[in-house]
């Protein structure tokens, strides 16, 4: 680094300017916002489709649930290998491969002719979407280095990655009843070819951490760790909790995942520095996506069951009804980040979306047989809404911001690795509450009454919307505890700087 010297005759390091701003970083956004859409909604958008899956293909109930936690798995398992690989060889190639792979893997899926060809490519399209996800946070991460654009850019991927769920159940109830559920499937493949032009034009080839070698130690014991544990929590939907096939696996994720930790510490290149996670606000930033992933739940899978179950929406009207939360949330995504985070900063921006989305949820829990969208659904939806804008997109951008550029997919790979580690705990713990919950009240009323066994799913419901009230009121009082006072800062010595 250039030096010049004083009149005093004591040298002074210059410190260079920041990197000009990308010209087409506004086209890469939106380029990254298609990827990352694609992925997020696939989480959901094959929901609404498995029971016509299954009538055409034949499965049994309870192996329904794999096609939902193939994905989860390969891409909860595989995510830090992802961030790491997109660092090493760089973040376009990354992402390319995780285009076309995913795009591949949803054609398979589409045309599959029987259980074993689904799940299959539902893996495939976790084990892409993990390389994927993190390549594109990452490039986004890297590509806008002004405060200002920072946050709007953030305010839009975590908005994208908090409504894509819903976005999903919409798509893929639109898809199901006017085509055929394959094409929640084949719509990836029209995405992709959006994706991967855009990617090839506007991305260029850097590798920022081209002299590091990839932690294969880590790599195994973190990949197995996280399968563990999510495999652990998937059992709990359809073993007791007793079940070896869930504690015994959630137990060996806890010890995997410790001995990966210890690993860290000794590595020379390690998968996941632990410099990431000790920055006090990154890592309150970690515990709030986690916190969001596991409450949102009880929004997208207990309130779908009650709207067609209950009031008799169709799959289309399902998605339509969850739109209002979307738009409030994308509003409140741009508030949060733009202007609201920048001036009283994170410890009170967050702890408030996590306490407005606290009410949002206690008031779901009003619902009954004979309530209606209009008076019991919809506004609770927007507050819930409102606050989850407030909490995911600046919890992102906490997250990945100031990190090292040859850092950046790793950090982008753990933010995703919590949003997805997250949704898996909440599925399991909240299904799990809320059968015994109906299986309690039938044990206190005549269980062959239809109108028992009606209110008995809406205590189901109900106490699943509890659970998860109480999930974001404990994101309420963790983030306030654990984010610093004040606006946050950058540190220009960990600035991420712009290849583009």
């Amino acid at each position: 680094m250039a030096q010049k010297t004083l009149t005093d005759g004591v040298p002074e390091v210059a410190v260079e300017a920041p990197p000009a701003a990308s010209p087409k970083r506004w086209w890469i956004l939106a380029i990254i916002a298609v990827a990352q859409l694609m992925v997020v909604l696939d989480a959901t958008i094959v929901n609404i489709a498995l029971p016509s899956a299954q009538a055409d293909l034949g499965f049994s109930d309870g192996s329904r649930q794999w096609i939902v936690t193939a994905y989860a798995l390969a891409f909860a398992s595989l995510l830090l290998l992802g961030g790491r690989i997109a660092d090493l060889f760089g973040r376009k190639p990354a992402f390319l491969v995780g285009v076309v792979g995913f795009a591949a893997a949803s054609a398979l899926g589409g045309a599959a002719n029987g259980f074993t060809m689904l799940v299959v490519a539902r893996a495939l399209q976790g084990a892409f979407g993990a390389l994927l996800a993190p390549a594109a946070l990452s490039l986004l991460n890297t590509t806008f280095t002004d405060a200002r654009e920072r946050a709007r850019a953030f305010s839009v991927y975590g908005a994208i990655a908090g409504a894509g769920g819903a976005v999903g159940l919409l798509l893929g109830g639109v898809l199901t009843d006017a085509l055929d559920w394959r094409w929640t499937l084949y719509v990836n493949v029209a995405i992709a070819v959006v994706a991967f032009a855009g990617g090839w034009v506007l991305l260029s080839s850097h590798r920022d951490a081209a002299d590091a070698k990839l932690d294969v130690p880590g790599t195994v014991l973190v990949a197995t760790g996280l399968f563990s544990l999510v495999y652990g929590f998937s059992n709990a939907e359809t073993h007791d909790w007793g079940s070896p096939l869930t504690w015994g696996f959630l137990v060996a994720g806890g010890l995997l995942l410790a001995a990966f930790a210890w690993w860290q510490t000794r590595a020379a290149h390690p998968l996941l520095p632990l410099r990431i996670l000790l920055d006090r606000d990154r890592g309150a930033s970690f515990l709030a996506v986690l916190i969001t992933g596991a409450g949102m739940f009880g929004v997208f899978l207990f309130l779908t069951y009650y709207l067609q179950l209950n009031l008799g929406f169709s799959p289309t009207k399902t998605g339509v009804a969850f739109l209002p939360m979307v738009g409030a949330l994308m509003v409140t995504a741009q508030l949060g980040t733009t202007v609201l985070l920048p001036r009283i900063g994170p410890k009170a921006v967050i702890p408030l979306g996590f306490a407005i989305a606290t009410a949002g949820m206690a008031w779901l829990t009003g619902i009954g047989l004979g309530s209606h969208y209009l008076s019991a659904v919809l506004p609770q939806l927007i507050v819930i809404g409102v606050g989850l804008g407030m909490v995911m997109p600046p919890a992102m951008q906490l997250a990945t911001g100031g990190v090292a550029a040859e850092d950046a997919g790793v950090a982008s790979a753990t933010v995703n690795a919590m949003q997805q580690v997250g949704g898996s705990i909440g599925t399991a713990l909240l299904n799990t509450l809320a059968a015994s919950a109906a299986t309690d009240y039938l044990a206190d009323h005549d269980p062959t009454s239809k109108v028992a066994q009606a209110q008995a799913t809406i205590e189901s419901y109900t106490t699943a919307f509890w659970w998860s009230a109480s999930f974001f009121a404990a994101g309420t009082v963790i983030a306030f505890l654990l984010y610093r006072r004040g606006v946050p800062r950058q540190d220009a010595s960990t600035a991420p700087v712009v290849h583009m």
